[in-house]
């Protein structure tokens, strides 16, 4: 099943559940697909697992990667620069925002009221039934509930990111998309599409996932590990 998203996507979701390698792969997998992708970096809880730590290899696969000036490259400020305001007044093919973790990363998203104004845009909740917090569906949609609160935006579609990084079984895609399909259902909206590392995917059942798969190629990895390399065929 093909992934097709356009105009402006948000990426939200709780602390830890994904959201910046989902978007690093969701930027690369649809650049690979034909459609011209920028992705701006508003991650501003997180210090370490940030898009930005990624931005050589997406400007070497000509993915357009916003990020605050250099100054800023570690700051955890609410910094909207008038980029990021251009690229969502005047948005073309996909334009991905990579937000930080629970409501408190989500809190930058309510300054974006008047450039967001009479845009075509989804909020896209990333879910890993794995992590804390959203392990139930009510805890899923607590989660769902304050980061609308902050954001003043409402989430229009669930990613299932059921992964337990290297220890990811077969077995765990598919409860995990039996899982996002219950958040879901119980959230009422759409399923965008679950996640599967690259290397299970020739093993993965998919006859019952009726949705797409994203295939992950790991980024944010420590420094004694070899990220995967992006760009090269699965």
């Amino acid at each position: 099943m093909k992934l097709e998203l356009s105009g402006i996507v948000i990426i939200v979701g709780a602390y830890g559940s994904g959201k910046t390698e989902v978007s690093i792969n969701l930027a690369v997998h649809m650049n690979a697909a034909g459609t011209a992708v920028r992705l701006a970096d508003l991650d501003l809880v997180n210090p370490y697992f940030r898009t930005r730590e990624a931005r050589h290899l997406l400007h070497r696969l000509g993915i357009d990667l916003v990020l605050p000036p250099a100054q800023y490259m570690q700051a955890d400020l609410p910094i909207l620069t008038p980029e990021v305001s251009g690229m969502l007044r005047h948005p073309s093919g996909l334009t991905l925002l990579d937000v930080g973790g629970d409501d408190v990363g989500a809190t930058v998203l309510a300054a974006l009221a008047d450039p967001l104004a009479g845009q075509s845009v989804q909020v896209l909740q990333v879910i890993n039934p794995n992590r804390p917090y959203t392990d139930t569906v009510d805890g899923c949609l607590k989660i769902r509930r304050e980061i609308e609160a902050k954001a003043k935006m409402t989430v229009t579609g669930i990613i299932g990111n059921a992964n337990l990084m290297e220890d990811t079984t077969e077995q765990d895609i598919l409860e995990g998309y039996n899982f996002s399909r219950q958040v879901a259902r119980a959230g009422n909206v759409p399923l965008a599409f679950i996640t599967s590392p690259v290397g299970l995917l020739t093993r993965l059942d998919k006859k019952d996932i009726q949705c797409p798969v994203l295939a992950l190629k790991r980024q944010l990895v420590p420094p004694w590990k070899q990220a995967e390399t992006l760009g090269d065929p699965d």
